[in-house]
């Protein structure tokens, strides 16, 4: 699958506009470094798609090991690359104040290896319970299984509230299932064992014992990564806001009112599906 040439990339220059109205200063490093890298390799890829998209017949039969690194961060077309680093700005800029930077890009980092090897799990799953072969040929390419993980995370450390999918109120620590079918159902051509990944690995963060690993694998054992739901919005004593010029770039619309617009004029554009992905963005207060 290889990208259209000699085109103008609207979603680029849409994501370049809307990250220059939330504005650079205001974006914490390392989720800007990830912007960076992803648009950096959607104008400069590594390889063509069909080189680096993970599966298992390349990452398990073939070993093509690399590509659990170089699948996450190379997009289909430019819209792919929008929805997901849209997405992405939004859950850095919440997440990286509370994680801190550095284990904020140690998530990211093992987030993004691991979900691939979970994704490969679960589509040799498919095909040995299926009896269908072609699940192990599914290539998967593409930042939205972590951050389906991140949702997973945002949720966890911000309990209690309600989220809106689609028009529909949804407990928070429900919302990511409610999505991950929505996204499927929408567009039907999304990886829905690459989302399933993302969750799971959420899961295993929040609810088992991966975070504990990292911790004991990066030699962590300081106070500088205790730290509890109720500082969800910075450090101790500091109340993180969101820029004033993002709220102007929105009209004041929330996440899940821009969605439901977004939605409705996705109907009018025909084949058009990347919608979908902008459903992983949608996080109430």
């Amino acid at each position: 699958m290889q990208r259209r040439q000699g085109r103008v990339n609207a979603g680029l220059l849409l994501l370049l506009y809307q990250i220059s109205q939330v504005g650079l200063q205001n974006i914490p490093s390392v989720t800007l470094g990830v912007l960076a890298l992803n648009i950096f390799l959607f104008l400069n890829p590594v390889r063509p798609l069909s080189e680096v998209c993970i599966s298992v017949n390349e990452g398990f039969y073939r070993r093509n090991w690399q590509r659990l690194l170089l699948s996450p961060v190379h997009h289909a077309d430019d819209w792919h690359l929008y929805y997901n680093m849209i997405s992405m700005l939004w859950k850095g800029i919440m997440l990286e104040k509370k994680l801190k930077s550095i284990w904020f890009a140690y998530i990211i980092a093992v987030f993004s290896v691991l979900i691939g090897v979970v994704y490969m799990v679960l589509e040799f799953m498919l095909m040995e319970i299926l009896d269908d072969p072609s699940y192990e040929m599914n290539c998967a390419v593409g930042f939205s299984g972590v951050l389906f993980a991140l949702k997973v995370l945002n949720n966890h450390y911000n309990p209690g509230r309600v989220s809106s999918v689609l028009g529909l109120q949804i407990p928070s620590k429900y919302a990511c299932w409610v999505e991950l079918v929505a996204i499927h159902l929408i567009s039907p051509g999304t990886s829905f064992a690459g989302h399933l990944a993302g969750i799971l690995v959420g899961l295993m963060y929040t609810m088992g014992p991966l975070k504990k690993i990292m911790k004991a694998c990066a030699g962590i054992f300081t106070q500088d990564f205790h730290y509890s739901s109720s500082q969800y919005y910075g450090y101790p004593g500091y109340q993180y806001r969101m820029p004033r010029s993002y709220y102007d770039y929105t009209g004041g619309l929330t996440e899940e009112e821009q969605l439901e617009r977004a939605v409705l004029n996705s109907l009018n554009e025909r084949g058009r599906n990347f919608i979908a992905f902008y459903i992983l963005s949608c996080d109430s207060y």
